[in-house]
Parts: structure tokens; C-alpha cells; sequence
């Protein structure tokens, strides 16, 4: 039995076989369903009945249903929750989690929709309630903007509990052209093993601290050690290697290509492998009996000897010297102040204060509860998004005439096409935080608000009948972000959204 010497270490092997299949338990649709009534009951014996039924129950042959008193779709007692009466136009946000099973939610908005006696998971409405009951603003197609990393398949590293790592690319969220995401779990003192990519890797430290190293094409080397909230960025083609320290480490890494995969990535010990022994005898100056316990296998996430405390002990040089400065493959984003608002803060990271990362563009965002970040777009790169803490939603507008809205939380990633007008807004009681990279050379974006400010009035009245009251509150200057109400349904009594 493949299992039994690790089950019989800790004495549960009759335990183990004698219990049922372990079953993952969540609220669903429960009772008759596509003609099945649950429970089956339990058979033991040779297989009995036939797979296939008789002629006679073709339509026009077979005995019709009942028009009334028969099978029923009815929802008895429909639950809905605040702001789900309200005018659908308004697009209030939906907590689906005061909603009780078995009679909530419902996919009802504004009197549209209907009730769902069907077959369903509650826990996927719950987490999106702008999916399930969309805002009746909504229209046409919209290719799809989310991806949870928590369904992205996940790779283990070798030996003992070393890591995993898990991406987002186009096979899983296809609109996503020009980047790809990673998220990269390193156990204390465990490698990314050296590699190299073909795309540009730009990387957060989520949690932890990490050791990176590095050499560019004239031999110049860097080594630096990152932490929470730092960053660094690799060129496609430099060498590097990522060794997390004594508290381990977990890390975002952003790819400047859509098609991007980790499974693609080049590695030393694959290199070593696949090139003839002499031919690396006599590159590395050795006799070939040096490379007698080379890998047999890609080590890709392994455990590690732990990193020395005092850095300079792998700062290893030739006559080229070292990386520093503007020219250094990391940043210290932690270190930054932020800029404080009304309604969160913001810092942003871009050439123009690390320039070895060109063509990244990034911004880390805190909306408090109720604020959101201004309705914007960016004119000159898709944004690529992933979401740290809290909760949110985004309605992406594509021209001329089609938007669809849709929900976030931790893990996921967005992605929306270059000039796409969107908006993030805070759907929870507590910070969301999220990250959003452009490829572009300096962060910027069109402000909505900003640009019915600054044109003439006149054209703005014409065109969208708005009054002078209204455009004397506008701001002149870019907000970023805009302070709302934490009750995200007041508005439908009477209260104030902002």
C-alpha cells in the first residue's frame, strides 16, 4: 500500500481504512435536481437495469408532465439584502453575507432578474455579488478581468515543504496580453534556484525577507537583501537567484509578457545537464570528475543552507564591480513615505526613481472603507492589478458601449486593456490594498473628474446636461482617490454615497 508506512508511523492505518472518502462541506442547492432525488439509496451487488431507456419515452409518446401541481422551480420566501430594491441604475453594492441559507442571495436587482432554485455554491455569489446581480448599468460584452490565484494550479518545490509557486497567464485569463503574475512561497533558507527568463521580471515581497543575486552581461554582480514591501527587477536574460532568509518568504512577480511561464524559465541545473561533460570540463577549466554528483533533476525550489548575516561575505567581484545605485536591481519600497488623501494613501514606483526597471510602472494603493480610486484610464499600457487585503470591485467601461463589474478580494488579479475607463472601490469594512503595474515609463493616468473640470463648461453642459453646481465641485487638480460613505447601501435610504 503506497501510504502505509507513513499512516502506520502514526498508528492510522485501520483508522484511515476504515473511514469514508473525506467530503468538503459548503452551502448548496439541496433536494430534487435534474430528475435525481438525493439520496441514492446504497446498492451492493452485479450491476442490474439497462443504460438506456425504451422508444416510448420519445416526446409525443410519452406521458406528459402536469401544467400545475408538478415538479416545482419556486423559491419559497426569496431573502434579499439591503440595496437589492433599489433602483438597479444605482448599482449599489451587494453583501450577499447577510444573506441565510437556504433562501439567499438571489440574483435580483432593482426588480429585475429572478429567483435561483438551482443547482449553485453560495460561497461563488457571495464573493461576487456584482456577477450574480449585476448593476443594471452593465451592458454587452466585456472580456473577463479576474483571475483568483486560488484556483491557478500550484507547483511544489523539491524536498521537504522548500515552496510552491503558482502563475497567472493568458491560459487562464486570456485578456491579459502583456503581463503574467506569479506568487512565490520560499521556506526559510530555500533557493529559487539561479535562472534566467526571456520577459522582464519585476518582484514585491509580500511577507518575509529574501536575498537576491545577481550579474549583468559585463560582469558587474549585485547582492541585496529585500523585505516586505521592497522590490526588485531583473532585465529578461540577467542571471539571478532568490534565497529567502532565516523567516522565509512569500513574493509577487510580474512578467512583461502575457504568454509568460514559469515552467518555461531557464535553469542552471538544466543547463548543466543537457550541454556534453566535456564541453563543461573544459569551459570551467576542470577535470570531468568534478561534475560526478551534478543534479540528476531540476532543483527549481529547494531547501537551503542558511544565508550568511553579514552580506558582504557573497558580494563577489571581478575587475567590472558592482552594481549600485540607479543602476542596482533593487529598491526599497518599504522605506518610502506615502502620499496621504482624504480616503487612503498612495505611493508610486516607476523609472524615474528606479530606472534599471524601464518600462515598469506601479502603484500601491490603501482605499479606506467606502473611498474608492477615481474613475480613470491609462493611455498608454494595459493595467495589471492584484489585490493584497480587503475587498473591492471594478466596472471596466469598453468602447462604444459595453461594461461589466466585477469583485475582488485577497489573491486575485485584474487586468484591463489599455483606455479602458474603471474605477476600485472599497466593498468592505476594513483597508483594501492592491497593486497596479503598466508598462510604461512613467505612472500616469486620465482622471475623469479632472477632465470634465479642465474642458470648457459650455461643452460639458451641451453634452452631458450637468449642471453649474455640480461642475463648481469638481477639482481641477487629480484626486486619485475619493472618500465615500462605509455604508454602501445608504444611498437607497436617502443617505449620502460620498
Amino acid at each position: 500500500m503506497k501510504y502505509a508506512k507513513s499512516l502506520a508511523g502514526v498508528g492510522l492505518v485501520q483508522l484511515a481504512l476504515g473511514l469514508p472518502a473525506p467530503q468538503m462541506t459548503y452551502e448548496d442547492n439541496q433536494g430534487d435536481v435534474g430528475g435525481v432525488n438525493p439520496p441514492i439509496p446504497t446498492y451492493t451487488g452485479p450491476p442490474v437495469g439497462n443504460l438506456r431507456g425504451p422508444t416510448d419515452l420519445q416526446g409525443g409518446i410519452a406521458p406528459r408532465p402536469p401544467v400545475s401541481g408538478g415538479a416545482s422551480a419556486v423559491v419559497p420566501d426569496p431573502e434579499l439584502v439591503g440595496g437589492q430594491e433599489a433602483d438597479g441604475e444605482l448599482g449599489l453594492y451587494l453583501d450577499f453575507n447577510g444573506a441565510s441559507y437556504p433562501n439567499g442571495p438571489q440574483p435580483i436587482r432593482g426588480g429585475k432578474g429572478g429567483t435561483d432554485p438551482g443547482p449553485r455554491t453560495y460561497e461563488y455569489e457571495k464573493l461576487n455579488p456584482d456577477i450574480y446581480a449585476p448593476p443594471e448599468t452593465d451592458k454587452g460584452t466585456v472580456p473577463q478581468a479576474m483571475w483568483p490565484l486560488g484556483l491557478s494550479h500550484n507547483l511544489f518545490g523539491v524536498g521537504d515543504e522548500s515552496g510552491w509557486a503558482r502563475q497567472q497567464n493568458q491560459d487562464n485569463l486570456p485578456v491579459s496580453t502583456a503581463m503574467a503574475g506569479v506568487d512565490m512561497r520560499l521556506a526559510p533558507n530555500a533557493y529559487r534556484e539561479l535562472h534566467w527568463h526571456t520577459s522582464d521580471e519585476w518582484g514585491l515581497v509580500l511577507k518575509g525577507s529574501v536575498r537576491v543575486a545577481s550579474m549583468d552581461p559585463d560582469g558587474t554582480t549585485f547582492v541585496d537583501d529585500v523585505t516586505e514591501g521592497d522590490v526588485w527587477f531583473f532585465p529578461q536574460g540577467v542571471p539571478h537567484s532568490l534565497q529567502a532568509l532565516h523567516e522565509g518568504a512569500e513574493f509577487l512577480l510580474v512578467f512583461n509578457s502575457g504568454t509568460f511561464s514559469e515552467t518555461d524559465t531557464f535553469l542552471a541545473t538544466e543547463m548543466l545537464m543537457r550541454t556534453p561533460v566535456s564541453v563543461w570540463a573544459k569551459d570551467l577549466q576542470t577535470d570531468v570528475s568534478a561534475f560526478d554528483y551534478i543534479p540528476d533533476a531540476e532543483k527549481y525550489i529547494f531547501n537551503g543552507t542558511p544565508a550568511p548575516a553579514n552580506i558582504s561575505e557573497q558580494n563577489i567581484t571581478s575587475s567590472a564591480g558592482a552594481l549600485w545605485g540607479p543602476d542596482g536591481y533593487t529598491y526599497h519600497w518599504s522605506q518610502q513615505e506615502w502620499h496621504n488623501t482624504t480616503g487612503g494613501s498612495v505611493k508610486i514606483l516607476d523609472p524615474q526613481t528606479f530606472p534599471v526597471a524601464a518600462g515598469f510602472s506601479t502603484a500601491l494603493v490603501v482605499l479606506e472603507p467606502g473611498a474608492m480610486r477615481e474613475v480613470h484610464w491609462h493611455t498608454q499600457s494595459d493595467e495589471w492589478s492584484y489585490f493584497l487585503q480587503g475587498s473591492a470591485r471594478i466596472t471596466v467601461y469598453e468602447a462604444p458601449g459595453s461594461s461589466q463589474t466585477f469583485d475582488f478580494t485577497a489573491g486575485d488579479v485584474g487586468y484591463i486593456r489599455k483606455s479602458a475607463g474603471h474605477y476600485v472601490e472599497n466593498t468592505g469594512t476594513e483597508d483594501v490594498v492592491f497593486l497596479e503595474v503598466l508598462q510604461a515609463p512613467k505612472f500616469s493616468d486620465v482622471s475623469a473628474a479632472q477632465w470634465l473640470a479642465l474642458t470648457p463648461r459650455q461643452v460639458v453642459k451641451d453634452t452631458l446636461n450637468l449642471t453649474d453646481a455640480v461642475l463648481d465641485t469638481i477639482p481641477k487638480d487629480k484626486t486619485l482617490i475619493k472618500p465615500g460613505n462605509p455604508n454602501m447601501t445608504a444611498i437607497a435610504g436617502g443617505g449620502q454615497k460620498y
